[in-house]
């Protein structure tokens, strides 16, 4: 017997071979795009094992598995004292300062641009929006002319108070704080007798608290993997963030080969405090708009 032919839904035409090709190229385009960005991330995994003398002369992506990885931890943590863990102590300290305070910035901004109407607000969002289009590298050299007047560079606040205006994120908290934050609910605060800062406090935070946390993790990482404004600020190596400490670690390794393995060991090391930042606050990003008015 012949076999039977596909089914079809009525009033579908058959699906034709090169239709599925086509499909096919979206996935084919994701597939590059992860390759693109693990194999980097590999091959710093796998360097990090190896010793010095390992690092070129072994295949690439053949890991050592002599201990390699706890010897340059050891190695990196005993290097001039121990300041590798300086250096990530002053990247927490950069980027949980200022992202606290940018989102807690961004939030008040944008629920007042969402929420209350007056003179030159469209004016305002405009020039905001034109801020986020405007690139981060043309700000440093103004910045720090601006703060060496008032004696505040080489200090972790010239680090600090740079970063505290985002315009990306008033504008992501203004956007959500208009779908979120619903008129209704402000009125019967404004009715039961609540002044604007308890509403702001009580109900808009709790209500745009989702998106905060998406804005506190791009500042987050953005502060945390920032190089050119610490760079321009700070001279002492002290002050340094993760960023800075391991370029200056670089350039010593010129000089001396073995400060590769240090300097990649200290790079994969960098990278695991944001993905368990990025890990612990997932599961915050999908809590109900009204989750805090119900409570």
């Amino acid at each position: 017997m012949a076999p039977a032919p596909p089914r079809t839904r009525p009033g579908l035409p058959p699906q034709r071979p090169g239709r599925r090709s086509v499909a096919l190229l979206p996935t084919a385009a994701l597939v590059l795009g992860a390759v693109y960005c693990i194999v980097p991330a590999l091959w710093i995994l796998i360097a990090a094992t190896k010793s010095p003398a390992q690092l070129f002369a072994t295949a690439t992506y053949l890991p050592s598995l002599d201990g390699g990885l706890v010897r340059n931890v050891r190695e990196l943590s005993a290097y001039h004292g121990g300041i590798f863990w300086r250096w990530m102590g002053n990247s927490f300290l950069y980027a949980c300062v200022g992202g606290v305070l940018a989102s807690a910035i961004s939030a008040a901004t944008g629920y007042a641009l969402a929420k209350y109407e007056f003179a030159g607000r469209r004016a305002l969002f405009n020039v905001i929006l034109a801020g986020v289009l405007l690139p981060q590298i043309v700000l440093a050299i103004p910045q720090y002319l601006l703060l060496s007047h008032v004696g505040l560079t080489d200090s972790y606040a010239g680090v600090i108070l740079p970063q505290l205006f985002n315009p990306y994120g008033i504008y992501l908290c203004r956007i959500y704080a208009a779908a979120a934050v619903d008129d209704a609910l402000l009125e019967a605060g404004r009715i039961d007798g609540a002044g604007e800062s308890r509403l702001f406090w009580s109900v808009g935070l709790r209500l745009m608290a989702p998106g905060l946390i998406t804005v506190f993790l791009l500042q987050f990482i953005a502060i945390w993997n920032n190089f050119l404004l610490p760079f321009v600020m700070v001279a002492d190596d002290t002050k340094f963030p993760l960023t800075v400490g391991l370029y200056s670690l670089l350039r010593h390794g010129a000089a001396e080969a073995s400060l590769y393995s240090l300097v990649i060991t200290g790079t994969l090391l960098s990278v695991l405090p944001v993905i368990a930042l990025f890990l612990s606050l997932q599961r915050y990003w999908n809590i109900d708009l009204v989750t805090g008015a119900v409570r």
